[in-house]
């Protein structure tokens, strides 16, 4: 069993950066996959980032060249450093992990005010 937790969100103004980080309860290398998903209020949960635990990272579009996803197997944990942030990026953030199974962290709101 994997467990996941989530720390870094809070309240940050338009333009500036937060950094979350997900730290495993294992090592991540037994986790081919990682990533982060996000949930803004009244849509359905949608990837942001992954990353593969050969250092392949995919992005969603509307982060790209803003967001990136980082892996530590060190520290058994993923970061997202967000940067350049804006409004539409407020939403509850998950760290996603898979092998054979999906797990999930308990989520961090990020809000982005104006």
């Amino acid at each position: 069993q994997v467990q996941l937790v989530e720390s870094g969100g809070g309240l940050v103004q338009a333009g500036g950066s937060l950094r979350l980080s997900c730290a495993a309860s294992g090592s991540i290398f037994s986790l081919p996959l990682m990533g982060w998903y996000r949930q803004p209020p009244g849509k359905q949960r949608e990837l942001v980032a992954s990353i593969t635990s050969g250092g392949i990272t995919d992005y969603a579009d509307s982060v790209k060249g803003r967001f990136t996803i980082s892996r530590d197997g060190a520290k058994n944990t993923v970061y997202l450093q967000m940067n350049s942030l804006k409004q539409e990026d407020t939403a509850v953030y998950y760290c996603n992990a898979r092998n054979t199974r999906s797990y999930w962290g308990q989520g961090s709101q990020v809000t982005v005010s104006s």
